[in-house]
C-alpha cells in the first residue's frame, strides 16, 4: 500500500508514528493509499527546520522570491492534468471542478508574484524640520497552514504563496483524507528553486494542531475548517500571541426576489447548492423567498432540475458526459449528511426531492448521495441552523424583504450570501444591510478574485485580516516605521522632556 509521507527540509520523509489512516477513493469506497500520522517530535522538527531556513529566505530579495513563484506557476500549469486527477481520485469532485479549484489557487500565486510592488512601504518627506518618515513591511517568521479536505489545492494556495513571497517559511498540515496533493505541491516548489526547509508538509490528526501552533517559533497560523475547531485555534493562538486567521463554517443564503428570472435563478442555485456535492464553504444552501408565489414558481422549476442531476465518479468513462457532482468524501460524512436529511423530515420540513440511498450503477460502494430539496424549512430546524456540507438545498418562505434580511442577519454564520433580482435599489439595500462578508448580486458563488480578499463575518471567521488579497500581505508581515533626522541637518541644542510634536 502506497504511503503518503511528510516533506521536511526538501525531501519526503517517512513518519515514525504508529497511527495509520486509510485514504479512500470516494467513488469506489476502496482504499488506495495510507498516511501515517506524525509524532509530536516530527512536528517540532518541521518547525525547527523552517525556523532555521527563515534567516536566509527572509533576506532573499523580494524579486528573487517572486521568480521562484513565477516558476512554480509555470510548473502548476504544466502539471494541471496530473494535479486535477489526484484531487478527483482522493476527494471525489469532478475533473472540471478540480481544474477550477487549481485555477483559483493559481490566481493567488499570480497575485503573490507581484510581491515586490506589494511590499513597498510608505515615505513622507519633511514631516518636521529635517525629519523624514518611512515604513517597511518585514516577514514574521514561521507560518502554519491547517487546511480542510474540500479544497486540497486551492485553500493551501490561499496561504503559502503570499506567505513565502513575503519572506516567511511555511508548514502545511493538510487533511488526512486527501493529503497526496500536498506532497506534489512541495515537490513542485522544490523544482521551482525554493530552498530546502522553506516549505514543509506535516501529516497528522486534528489533535496535533496544537503541537505546532503552541510552538513559540510559529508566528502566524491560518486555519480553515469547522467553527468549533476554528474558535479553538483562534483562542489558542490569541493566548500565545500569534497572528491567526481561523475560518469556520457557513450557511449561505440566497434571497430570491419576485422580479428575478426564475429559470436563470434556478440554474444558478443548482450549481451553487449541488456543485462539489455541496462540500463548499460558499455553497448556497438556503433559498429565501418573500412571497409564496415566488417560492411556488421556484419549486416548480427546481424539482425537475434536481431530479435530473447527474452524480457519479469525477472522471467518467471515455465517451460519457461528465457528471454534475461526485461522491462525498467519506462514509462517515455520508452518514452525517443522511442524518441531516432524516432530521429535516422528522422536524416537519417538506421533502420535495430525496437523494438518500441512491447509487450510480457500478459504484454501489461509493459514498454517493443524490441532490436533495426541502421546502417549508423554518429557523428552528437543524437543517437550517447547522452547516450540512452536502447536496441539500432548503427553501425558507419569508413574508417580506425586511423579514428576509432580518432572518439572514440573525443566523450565526455570515460567510457569503446572494440576491437574485433586476431591481438595483433592492440589490443596493440588500448589499448595504446584509451581515455577511461576501455578497453576490445575481452571482451565486461570490468568491472574490485573488486581488480582493476572502473572508466571512460572525462565527464564519475569527480573524482581523482576511485570506489572500491585500489583507494577506498585511497578515504575513509586520510593519516597521522609521523616523529619521541627521545631525548635519538639525542640531539638538537642549534636552526635551515633553511629548515631541512636529
Amino acid at each position: 500500500m502506497e504511503t503518503v509521507l511528510n516533506f521536511i527540509n526538501g525531501k519526503q520523509v517517512a513518519s515514525k508514528g504508529t497511527t495509520v489512516s486509510p485514504i479512500y477513493n470516494p467513488a469506489t469506497g476502496e482504499q488506495i493509499r495510507q498516511v501515517v500520522m506524525s509524532t509530536a517530535e516530527e512536528a517540532k522538527e518541521a518547525v525547527d527546520v523552517a525556523h532555521r531556513a527563515f534567516a536566509s529566505w527572509s533576506a532573499t530579495p523580494p524579486l528573487r522570491r517572486a521568480r521562484v513563484l513565477f516558476k512554480f506557476k509555470e510548473l502548476l500549469e504544466r502539471d494541471f492534468d496530473k494535479l486535477a486527477r489526484i484531487i478527483t481520485e482522493e476527494h471525489g469532485k469532478t475533473y472540471s471542478d478540480s481544474i477550477g479549484e487549481l485555477q483559483r489557487g493559481l490566481e493567488v500565486v499570480e497575485f503573490a508574484c507581484g510581491i515586490p510592488h506589494l511590499l513597498k512601504g510608505e515615505f513622507s518627506e519633511q514631516v518636521g524640520r529635517g525629519i523624514d518618515v518611512h515604513s517597511t513591511m518585514q516577514p514574521l517568521g514561521v507560518a502554519v497552514g491547517i487546511t480542510p479536505f474540500n479544497f486540497p489545492a486551492m485553500v493551501p494556495m490561499w496561504m503559502f504563496p503570499v506567505a513565502l513571497a513575503c519572506g516567511n517559511t511555511f508548514i502545511l498540515k493538510p487533511s488526512k483524507t486527501d493529503p497526496s496533493l500536498s506532497i506534489y505541491l512541495a515537490e513542485l516548489l522544490k523544482e521551482a528553486g525554493l530552498p530546502d526547509g522553506v516549505f514543509n508538509v506535516v501529516q497528522g490528526e486534528r489533535e496535533d494542531n496544537e503541537v505546532i501552533i503552541r510552538d513559540p517559533r510559529v508566528q502566524a497560523v491560518s486555519f480553515v475548517g469547522s467553527t468549533p475547531v476554528a474558535a479553538s485555534v483562534y483562542r489558542v493562538c490569541a493566548e500565545h500571541g500569534k497572528r491567526v486567521q481561523a475560518l469556520g463554517a457557513a450557511k449561505n443564503h440566497a434571497l430570491i426576489m419576485p422580479d428575478a428570472d426564475i429559470e436563470s435563478t434556478a440554474n444558478a442555485l443548482l450549481g451553487a447548492a449541488y456543485g462539489a456535492a455541496g462540500e463548499r464553504c460558499m455553497a448556497l444552501s438556503v433559498a429565501v423567498t418573500i412571497d409564496d408565489a415566488t417560492a411556488d414558481k421556484l419549486i416548480e422549476t427546481l424539482v425537475p432540475k434536481v431530479n435530473a442531476l447527474r452524480y457519479g465518479p469525477g472522471i467518467p468513462k471515455e465517451g460519457e458526459k461528465e457528471n454534475d457532482f461526485g461522491p462525498l468524501i467519506t462514509q462517515q460524512h455520508l452518514d452525517r449528511v443522511t442524518g441531516y436529511i432524516d432530521s429535516g423530515v422528522e422536524e416537519g420540513a417538506t421533502l420535495l426531492v430525496d437523494g438518500r440511498g441512491k447509487k450510480p450503477s457500478g459504484h454501489e460502494k461509493g459514498y454517493f448521495i443524490g441532490g436533495t430539496l426541502f421546502d417549508n424549512v423554518t429557523r428552528s430546524m437543524r437543517i437550517y441552523k447547522e452547516e450540512i456540507f452536502g447536496p441539500v438545498l432548503c427553501i425558507v418562505r419569508a413574508k417580506s424583504f425586511e423579514e428576509a434580511i432580518k432572518l439572514i442577519n440573525e443566523h450565526p454564520y455570515g460567510n457569503g450570501t446572494a440576491i437574485f433580482t433586476n431591481d438595483g435599489g433592492a440589490a443596493r439595500e440588500f448589499s448595504y444591510h446584509i451581515q455577511a462578508g461576501m455578497v453576490g448580486i445575481n452571482v451565486p458563488v461570490p468568491v472574490p478574485i485573488a486581488y480582493h480578499c476572502f473572508g466571512g463575518w460572525k462565527h464564519s471567521a475569527y480573524t482581523q485580516l482576511n485570506a489572500y488579497g491585500p489583507d494577506s500581505v498585511r497578515f504575513y508581515t509586520k510593519m516597521k516605521t522609521i523616523t529619521t533626522r541627521w545631525p548635519d541637518q538639525y542640531h539638538i541644542e537642549n534636552a526635551a522632556f515633553s511629548m515631541p510634536t512636529l
